[in-house]
């Protein structure tokens, strides 16, 4: 007799779970989303080695990674500068902390248009809906480069 008031109080329990969500299974509550993700938009310097700077648009695009506390990112840059017209993939992350004002790294590798593979690092100050960094790269034959990225938040 247990047994059976026991099977009873088990599918009872079943159907008002199920009723109570609508008739869809339960799920973990979405985490929050990191200030960073989405699309920013705005101004690349470029100033190669013995050569004058100048700028260009250009879109990053920042994507969490996984299980990292919303610090570590994937980063699609692209840029429409003369001297760096490329589509870049690289890797960011903040620190200390995940949420403005903290500091923000990126590094990243691109095929030249020199024909290499060239690589670059930035580092600076990351704001709600404003991005600084300054960044430094090394092209075919160690030719250096170095820079600045000016970014604002686009709307969702």
């Amino acid at each position: 007799m247990e047994r059976r008031a026991l099977k009873h109080l088990l599918t009872v329990g079943v159907l008002v779970t199920a009723v109570g969500c609508d008739g869809k299974s339960p799920t973990q509550p979405s985490a929050p989303t990191s200030f960073l993700v989405g699309t920013w938009r705005g101004t690349i310097t470029v100033q190669p080695r013995d050569a004058a700077a100048s700028s260009a648009p250009t879109t990053w695009t920042f994507e969490v990674v996984p299980q990292t506390n919303q610090q570590t990112f994937r980063a699609t840059i692209r840029s429409e500068h003369p001297w760096l017209p490329t589509a870049i993939d690289g890797n960011a992350a903040i620190a200390p902390t995940s949420t403005p004002p903290t500091t923000i790294s990126t590094t990243g590798e691109y095929s030249s248009p020199r024909g290499c593979r060239g690589t670059f690092g930035s580092i600076g100050p990351a704001e709600a809906t404003r991005i600084e960094t300054d960044f430094h790269g090394v092209d075919c034959g160690g030719m250096t480069f170095d820079g600045r990225v000016v970014l604002t938040k686009s709307a969702s």
